[in-house]
C-alpha cells in the first residue's frame, strides 16, 4: 500500500467517523489539539485503523504521535 493511499484512507475516515472538518487537516495538524481527538476518540482511532488496514495499536504506539505526519508515518511503520 502507497503512502499516498494510507494518508488518503486515514483523512476519509477522519472526516467521515470523527467529523473532522476536512480544513483541520494536513500534516503538521495536532491530533489532540487541532483535530480536537480526546482519549474516547483514540480508542475509535485503534478500532478505525484495524477495520481499515488490518493492523493492532497498542498504547504505546501513541507514545512518540503528536500529529497527523507522526500518525501517518506509524501506521505505514506498521504496515511493512
Amino acid at each position: 500500500m502507497t503512502k499516498e493511499v494510507i494518508i488518503e484512507k486515514i483523512n476519509d475516515f477522519l472526516i467521515d467517523e470523527f467529523e473532522v472538518e476536512s480544513d483541520d487537516i494536513s500534516p503538521e495538524a495536532n491530533l489532540k489539539n487541532t483535530l480536537e481527538l480526546d482519549s474516547l476518540d483514540f480508542v475509535d482511532l485503534v478500532v478505525a485503523v484495524e477495520s481499515n488496514f488490518g493492523v493492532k495499536l497498542l498504547g504505546e504506539d501513541f507514545v512518540n504521535v503528536l500529529t497527523l505526519q507522526d500518525f501517518y508515518n506509524l501506521i505505514e511503520r506498521k504496515l511493512s
